[in-house]
């Protein structure tokens, strides 16, 4: 749809655990514990990322930064590109998030996503595109989501208030429709 590449926090730290990187490692025993990666991890596998990107028009990052000091990183490494132009704040209420993340599956093979209740495989257990086992991740089950959004009201929140003071923070209803949301998000992102 933006025609930039897309990339979250979380997928850097699985594609870095699948290839057994010694950062991928780290990320594994913190994300296990449902608390959040340190920041001179996060911010190494951001960069790197975004710097192999930086000549594709743009970049969408998806739960990055996550404290203040990730943000000011950021800051820092984009300053001379002309820095982060929007920030987004998706206002979704805590017991939806509950319900939304403890329900995620994952094929274990070709690493397709599902829901239980919003998006489940035809058949119980078993992916649809390659027949493979769902599991569900510990960081996605009920207790680990519980401490993750714990973790994100005592840490990632204030950004919120860090990026509506560098005018840059666009805020978007996330409980409509998956269509009404999209399309907040695409207006917010373009406007």
């Amino acid at each position: 749809m933006l025609g930039v590449p897309r990339v979250s926090s979380g997928e850097l730290f699985r594609d870095h655990q699948k290839r057994n990187t010694e950062l991928g490692r780290l990320a594994r025993s913190y994300m296990e514990r449902g608390v959040l990666v340190p920041d001179d991890v996060t911010v190494e596998m951001v960069i790197t990322w975004v710097t192999a990107h930086e000549d594709e028009g743009g970049f969408l990052l998806d739960g990055f930064p996550r404290t203040l000091e990730q943000a000011e990183a950021l800051d820092r490494a984009m300053a001379e590109k002309g820095g982060i132009d929007r920030a987004l704040n998706i206002k979704v209420r805590r017991e939806e998030l509950v319900r939304r993340l403890a329900g995620r599956l994952i094929c274990r093979d070709c690493q397709a996503s599902y829901h239980a209740e919003f998006a489940p495989p035809r058949g119980p257990g078993r992916c649809d595109r390659c027949d493979g086992e769902l599991y569900q991740r510990d960081d996605d089950k009920p207790k680990a989501v519980d401490k993750r959004l714990q973790v994100f009201f005592d840490e990632t929140a204030p950004l919120i208030e860090y990026y509506r003071k560098a005018g840059i923070l666009r805020e978007v209803e996330g409980e409509g429709t998956l269509e009404q949301v999209g399309k907040a998000l695409m207006q917010a992102l373009k406007g």
